[in-house]
């Protein structure tokens, strides 16, 4: 199985980045292929609804975007990873996915997807807008969800490191199936 990996922590060891590595981990350990997107450590330019793509076209904008686009299309899974920022995904993340509007045809196939979160918050009612936002995306797109790693109540880096939410997304890599 092929996966891309998209991440929107700019703190390299960040919650939601720690999460990645293990889902990444898991699933490298069972044979499937990762490419990971750090969106943060990245130039991609937000969409400007110039609409010159007109969905299926080349777009304006010649950035590291390129990447992701070079790795959606075959991609069997695709893993959002972010931390939550006042109440929403980052804003790193949400510029990688708007950008899908670019390759909005060639990516409404079927795929699985799988939502890593981290937040400092312990409210579990908190991260109803962000999952909110994750299925109504994948309904939008008919993808499948593969799994949900959310993990509320870490604030500082390190802090996911005392939690099960690691083993979590660790399992989730190592246990996904196409």
């Amino acid at each position: 199985m092929k996966i891309l990996v998209i991440t929107g922590s700019p703190r390299k060891n960040g919650n939601s980045n720690t999460l990645a590595d293990n889902f990444i981990k898991g699933a490298e350990e069972s044979g499937h292929s990762v490419v990971r997107f750090d969106a943060a450590l990245k130039n991609v330019h937000s969409c400007i609804a110039c609409n010159k793509c007109g969905m299926s076209a080349e777009c304006v904008f010649k950035d590291d975007f390129e990447l992701v686009k070079a790795n959606i299309t075959d991609a069997d899974c695709v893993v959002f990873a972010t931390p939550m920022y006042y109440f929403g995904i980052s804003s790193q993340l949400k510029a990688v996915i708007d950008r899908f509007y670019g390759i909005n045809e060639q990516i409404h196939v079927s795929k699985k997807a799988v939502l890593l979160m981290a937040y400092a918050d312990p409210s579990e009612a908190e991260s109803q807008p962000i999952i909110g936002h994750y299925e109504a995306l994948l309904r939008y797109l008919g993808w499948t969800d593969a799994g949900k790693v959310i993990a509320p109540g870490v604030w500082t880096a390190g802090d996911v490191n005392h939690t099960a939410y690691v083993e979590k997304a660790y399992e989730l890599g190592k246990n996904i199936r196409e």
